[in-house]
Order: structure tokens, then C-alpha cells, then sequence
């Protein structure tokens, strides 16, 4: 059996936290079981990396201190980097026990937020430890509270061994049907890639500069091709509207690409559209150049971006968005 520890304090010598997993870790080795220990703050420039060891694991140990708020910049970063980089499949085949001790308030706050957060990441929970310590001294001279410690490193133990199984969680469900991930599907081994790189600062900075002059180079391709101009999209609007008799209807759609937002005037049986601010509108939206192209040529319909997540950003009522597609049923082009 493999476990690892991830320590995301600061390594000060009367931090309660390296108390307790010492303990932990002295039970876990009496009973014959492998433990690698991972101090975060030795090798903060290369937390992105972290998430690679997590592969032969079997269980892990997250244990930080509570100094003033929160479980620290650590293992924060650590946290952000399983869910950017680490590898989900191997993630929830993985115990995590918590282990938060505080010098101040918050311990129990920091146990249940690396307990939500390992869910999250689609990890499986162990008992957990908590508590606040005003004295290192004091815990070390207990008796009481190094029982407690033995026996939450054997329930750990007792629980990988077994593979004990849990109840759902709540956030992992509710994660799964309204998280609309942005992933960019890359493989494990690419991600492994991706993360070595992202901990390479003078990749990232090359990579910024890089990005920046693209940037400016589209910009001025787009401003010589017209791309912002006055008049792109209004004739394929006018085309494609069909009469709605009854109906009145303002829309401002604001395309990532363009500095003038797109306004539409839905009056019955007659239609006008333009760019610029309008004083009101019944429905705001906002998206990227690649998703109107796509609603355009009939690939897409506006509510399709919407209940899909092409669509960044939508106020008003629901139902008013909807009737944009009866308005403008777009064919599909031959490409």
C-alpha cells in the first residue's frame, strides 16, 4: 500500500500539523505501509508537477495549519493544480484523509473545505482530523490525543485495505450536471506535459510574448479585412427574419471581437438592426466570433449557445431569447 502526505504549512518547528502527521506516519510504516512525504513549501515553484505522483497512490494524507484564514496559499495551489492537471481517472480511485490543526479559529471550516474539494475532484473521503492547539507542548505530553492520532491513522489504514465504500456526495452529482468544464481534451500524458511546462517560468513568460504578438497581429488583420465594421452580419439578419405579428422585442448581443455591441429591433413584422449602445433592451448576450459565425450558417441556434455554454453570458427573460430563433430561423450553408 502506498500513501502520500502533502503538507502545505509552513515547516515552522512548533507547527501542531507536522506533530500529527509524524504520528500518522510512524503508525502507517509499523504497519508496512509505504509513505512518501511531500512538504509544499520546499518545492513551491513545482506544486504544478505535484498531481503526476498522485498515480501510485492509494490513499493520501492533505495536512495543512490554520495560522489565520483559510488552508493556506499552499495548498490551495496545490488543490488548483489536481484540477487543472492531475488525472481524474486516477484521482477517484484515491482516499484522502484531511488533516487541518489551528492556532487560531477556522480548523474545522479547513477539514470540511479539503473534504469538499477532494469530492470535488472526484476523490473518495476518509475520517478526517481537526482540532486547536494553543501549545505544540501540550500535544505532545497528551497521551489522550496521541491515541486519537494512532487510531485515525489505523481507520485510514483499515479503510484503503478494505476499499470501504460511501455514500454520494451531493457536490460531486450536482458537478457533474451543471459544470460545463472547459477542458481542451488533452491525455494524461499530455497534461503531465502541459503542467511541467506551466511550472517553467521562462516558458510562461516566452509563451505571454508570444500570445501578445499574435494578438496584435489578428487585430490588424481584422481591422484591414473590416472585420469590425459597420455593416457585418446586419444583411444576413434582414434576410433570414420571419414576421412575428404581435411581438416587440430589443436585443443587444455583444461579440467578444467587436467594439460596438449588436442591437436588434424585433417590431412585429418589420425588423432593424445595427451596432452601437441602445438605451434599453429586453435581452442581453454575450459571445465570441466563432459562435455568431456558427448560429449564421445555421450550425447553432441561440438558445443551443445558451443551454450549451457557447453562449458566456445572458440577462433577461428566457423565453424572449427563444422567439430570436423563430425570428431568424438561419439555414445551414453548404461548407
Amino acid at each position: 500500500m502506498n500513501i502520500n502526505i502533502y503538507y502545505g504549512g509552513r515547516g515552522i518547528i512548533d507547527d501542531p500539523t507536522i506533530y500529527v502527521i509524524n504520528k500518522m506516519q510512524e503508525v502507517l510504516e509499523e504497519l508496512r505501509v509505504h509513505v512518501e512525504r511531500y512538504n509544499l513549501y520546499d518545492g513551491k515553484t513545482n506544486i504544478t508537477t505535484l498531481p503526476q505522483t498522485l498515480k501510485e497512490a492509494d490513499g493520501i494524507i492533505l495536512a495543512t495549519t490554520v495560522e489565520w484564514y483559510g488552508i493556506g496559499g499552499y495548498m490551495q495551489q496545490f488543490l488548483d493544480a489536481c484540477w487543472l492537471y492531475g488525472d481524474k481517472e486516477a484521482i477517484a480511485g484515491i482516499y484522502m484523509c484531511p488533516v487541518v490543526m489551528s492556532t487560531t479559529y477556522g480548523e474545522r471550516e479547513g477539514k470540511l473545505n479539503l473534504a469538499t474539494a477532494w469530492e470535488i475532484l472526484g476523490g473518495l473521503p476518509c475520517s478526517g482530523i481537526c482540532g486547536y492547539i494553543e501549545n505544540t507542548v501540550s500535544l505532545e505530553m497528551n497521551e489522550q490525543y496521541g491515541h486519537i492520532i494512532e487510531k485515525k491513522a489505523e481507520n485510514m489504514y483499515r479503510t484503503i485495505n478494505q476499499k470501504l465504500a460511501s455514500f454520494p456526495a451531493s457536490n460531486k452529482v450536482m458537478r457533474q450536471k451543471i459544470t460545463i468544464p472547459k477542458s481542451i481534451n488533452l491525455t494524461p500524458q499530455e497534461t503531465e506535459q502541459l503542467s511541467e511546462y506551466v511550472s517553467d517560468d521562462s516558458y510562461v513568460q516566452r509563451q505571454k510574448e508570444d500570445i501578445q504578438e499574435l494578438t496584435s497581429m489578428f487585430r490588424g488583420m481584422l481591422d484591414n479585412n473590416g472585420a469590425d465594421g459597420e455593416e457585418e452580419y446586419l444583411s444576413e439578419f434582414k434576410k433570414a427574419f420571419v414576421p412575428q405579428p404581435g411581438f416587440e422585442a430589443i436585443y443587444t448581443i455583444i461579440i467578444e471581437e467587436k467594439k460596438a455591441p449588436m442591437w436588434i429591433a424585433v417590431n412585429g413584422t418589420s425588423v432593424e438592426c445595427g451596432y452601437g449602445e441602445t438605451e434599453k433592451h429586453d435581452v442581453e448576450m454575450s459571445m465570441n466570433r466563432a459562435a455568431m459565425e456558427d448560429i449564421i450558417n445555421g450550425r447553432m441556434t441561440f438558445q443551443r449557445a445558451f443551454m450549451s455554454g457557447v453562449m458566456q453570458r445572458m440577462k433577461g427573460d428566457f423565453r424572449i431569447l427563444r422567439t430570436l430563433d423563430q425570428a431568424f430561423p438561419f439555414e445551414e450553408k453548404d461548407r
